[in-house]
């Protein structure tokens, strides 16, 4: 029986030129949907701690409205 695990991009992000490179790709798209959820998974990577903290806004601000797939990132 073969099992599998769900994909976790975060740990292939683990230097600068590999997240530029996943946002650009992301971008290239032209897809808004998935240019956010880069977007989300670049803050994952990055520590959405640390992105609250240079942001200013709180983790739960960035998880709920602008990160979630619900949310909007021209919100904030």
């Amino acid at each position: 029986m073969i099992t599998t695990s769900p994909f976790d991009p975060t740990a292939f992000l683990n230097n600068q030129e590999a997240l530029q490179a996943y946002l650009d790709e992301a971008v290239l798209t032209g897809d808004p949907a998935f240019i956010a959820d880069a977007l989300g998974v670049i803050a994952l990577a990055k520590g959405m701690a640390d992105i609250a903290k240079q942001t200013g806004l709180s983790r739960e601000t960035l998880y709920r409205s602008t990160l979630s797939q619900k949310g909007n990132p021209s919100r904030h």
